[in-house]
């Protein structure tokens, strides 16, 4: 039978409780731009649903997809090689409707695997804990910036200029209606990360300083003196990581006295997916763990005396905790998180650092190669498996031309600070263990003619 629960007056009160008048009071919040005003032009108001199918069939093949092409994108989303055991396990039918366990008790085997999720990422990111994943990488960030409100009782914010972008305007959206201040500054295209200005940024009002590692451009700096700095002003430092393979390779935050260290676990088990659905990570010291948003699977023993799993904290707004939740956006993405766990369990100590490596020499070997091509600088000396290339003319034409080569080149400085001229001329380049030898020369043959 058909369900239809609001009557227009129902939703007319609806509407009188929240001081709305229309429906679209309530995306008032969103940009007139981005908004539709009408029905989607080309789109047939009824179609069968053969046709339906037909014509998203060639939209899709529009699509240009990350195998089919050399591809050189990185700035957060990384395509590596998932193994085909993977997709295999996660479609097992006690897992592939994983998510929230609302009665745990039942519920062992979701339970186990959120337990071993937490240890891993938090022996990744070196920290004492980490939570049963996040929604994404940038939202975590947010995340981060609101328990270190909550634990400092101040609202101040210093946001690294190598933080991304698309992360720092997540957390404006949020601050909007926190009363948050945010500092943010943009990247300089030089060798080294801003560290000592953020250093001499700290006072008495700052409540955490973010910084990425690696960095918008690639770079990797060492944050000890920068966590030390923290903690002299009771501050805390959350470091952010969008490429976890890195750790495989360089230290982790946690080592380096990172209060709080949130990430996109993405290249882990977890495919491009045209930008989603992804997991965030997020680990902390032990002493802020009640502060933590989302939820902890804890170990345990039941009454015989048998080893369980129990959720320890859960501090949602969908649990009992309501408005007073650490937080409402800390949807867990536990079938993403059981692909990351599962990855990383073939992996293995000795195999993730095996990955790294095989990333970090492909990158080496391409960021040589194309810093030969006549006009192009390698601005990153050092770096995991993405560096920034600064080319003699604006990059984002080039990257347009390369693309209709069938190249996908990186990522353009100027599409993510269209307002900052100093970084048009900026390329991010990622180089991972799906990137050959021939996919480099390919690249650097087809931009030193459009360089010509």
């Amino acid at each position: 039978m058909r369900y239809l629960p609001l009557t227009p007056n129902d939703r007319q009160a609806m509407l009188a409780a929240v001081s709305a008048a229309t429906i679209d009071d309530l995306f008032a919040d969103v940009p007139e731009s981005a908004r539709l005003s009408g029905p989607i032009a080309g789109l047939p108001m009824h179609a069968s649903e053969l046709a339906v199918e037909r014509h998203m069939s060639k939209l899709a093949g529009k699509n240009l997809s990350a195998g089919a092409a050399p591809f050189f994108i990185g700035c957060g989303a990384y395509r590596h090689h998932v193994p085909a055991s993977v997709d295999h396990i996660i479609q097992r039918g006690e897992f592939l409707t994983a998510y929230t366990p609302y009665q745990p008790e039942i519920a062992q085997g979701t339970l186990q695997v959120m337990f071993e999720f937490q240890t891993q990422v938090a022996r990744l990111l070196g920290t004492d804990v980490a939570n049963a994943s996040m929604y994404d990488g940038s939202t975590a960030c947010w995340e981060a910036i609101g328990m270190a409100r909550r634990i400092t009782k101040r609202a101040k914010a210093i946001l690294s200029g190598g933080l991304h972008p698309h992360y720092v305007s997540v957390a404006n959206t949020m601050a909007k209606y926190t009363g948050d201040l945010l500092v943010v500054a943009t990247p300089d295209l030089v060798a080294e990360p801003d560290t000592a200005r953020l250093i001499g940024m700290i006072d008495d009002d700052t409540s955490c300083v973010v910084v990425q590692y690696p960095d918008i451009l690639g770079r990797i700096s060492d944050l000890s003196d920068l966590a030390a700095a923290c903690q002299a002003k009771k501050a805390l430092l959350v470091a952010v990581v969008t490429e976890p393979v890195a750790l495989g390779a360089i230290k982790s935050p946690g080592e380096m006295g990172a209060d709080i260290v949130v990430g996109e676990g993405q290249s882990i088990g977890v495919g491009l997916q045209f930008g989603g659905p992804y997991v965030g990570l997020f680990g902390c010291k032990e002493k802020y763990v009640r502060q933590m948003p989302g939820r902890l699977t804890g170990e345990t023993v039941d009454a015989e005396g048998k080893r369980g799993f129990v959720l320890t904290l859960s501090t949602r707004e969908q649990h009992i905790r309501r408005e007073k939740a650490t937080s409402n956006i800390c949807t867990s993405s536990v079938l993403c998180a059981l692909a990351w766990s599962i990855h990383m369990t073939l992996l293995g100590e000795k195999g993730l650092r095996q990955l790294a490596a095989l990333n970090h020499a492909g990158a080496s070997a391409a960021a040589a190669r194309l810093a030969r091509v006549p006009g192009v600088e390698l601005v990153t000396p050092a770096f995991f498996n993405e560096f920034t290339l600064k080319l003699p003319v604006e990059a984002r034409p080039v990257v347009r031309e390369l693309a209709d080569r069938g190249i996908l080149a990186g990522v353009s400085l100027g599409r993510l600070y269209p307002d900052d001229a100093a970084l048009a001329n900026g390329l991010v380049v990622a180089v991972t263990e799906t990137t050959s030898a021939e996919d480099v020369e390919t690249l650097a043959a087809a931009l030193q003619e459009v360089l010509a």
